[in-house]
């Protein structure tokens, strides 16, 4: 369900100079806000500590031994 909101000639001034890009809607702008406050769920926890453990081991590849690899 859409719904109208109004905000202030100021607030609308802030959230135009937070677009990404011109196509990109109000409703993205303030997603990206909340987002970057969100707390992080315990699946994503999880996967980074996982992450963490296998860039720790030496499990891990550089961007330049993929380009290698593939020929780049």
């Amino acid at each position: 369900m859409a719904t109208t909101i109004q905000v202030s000639q100021e607030l609308q001034q802030e959230l135009v100079k937070r677009k990404l890009s011109e196509r990109e809607t109000y409703e993205e702008v303030i997603w990206d806000l909340l987002e970057d406050n969100m707390e992080l769920s315990k699946e994503t926890k999880k996967d980074i500590e996982e992450s963490r453990a296998q860039i720790k081991a030496g499990k891990f590849k550089t961007l330049e031994q993929v380009k290698n690899e593939l020929g780049f």
